[in-house]
């Protein structure tokens, strides 16, 4: 019965669904866990002169509850999860390297290179992916297709 369930919620979701589905989860993991045990926060001087983390750290689990409820919707009503889902890594991404480029936080650039890549990246190519998910590509005129070795 459970397996049942589980094929359901599944079916349900589709490809984007749960990739926004586990996403938000994520989001709201990393947000309670800035409150929870906040980080050194060296490198995020131009957000926290602004507010103290804990005001970040809600905007990364409000962007995870917005994406984990768009994993629900049907295809284009799903665009602001994955909107949601980009605000928070993006605007890390943009606080730690503007540290870099001003010479507060060098190592900066890396933090902002890896949220750029493994989140934005990621988040922006999961958005391109179409509801069903593809399948086979469609064969390139003039290309021959080739039986198994």
């Amino acid at each position: 019965m459970l397996a049942a369930a589980v094929r359901r919620i599944n079916a349900h979701l589709g490809r984007r669904g749960r990739f926004l589905f586990f996403m938000g989860i994520g989001k709201i993991c990393w947000g309670i866990g800035l409150i929870v045990e906040p980080p050194d926060l060296q490198g995020l001087e131009l957000l926290t002169n602004l507010r103290p983390l804990y005001c970040w750290a809600w905007v990364w689990i409000l962007a995870g509850a917005v994406t984990f409820a768009s994993a629900w919707v049907r295809f284009w009503q799903d665009r602001f999860g994955f909107l949601a889902a980009s605000v928070p890594p993006s605007l890390w991404a943009f606080v730690y390297g503007w540290a870099a480029l001003s010479g507060q936080y060098p190592r900066g650039i890396f933090i902002f290179l890896w949220y750029i890549t493994s989140h934005c990246g990621v988040i922006w190519c999961a958005s391109r992916v179409p509801p069903g998910g593809g399948g086979r590509r469609p064969a390139v005129e003039g290309a021959v297709e080739r039986g198994p070795a």
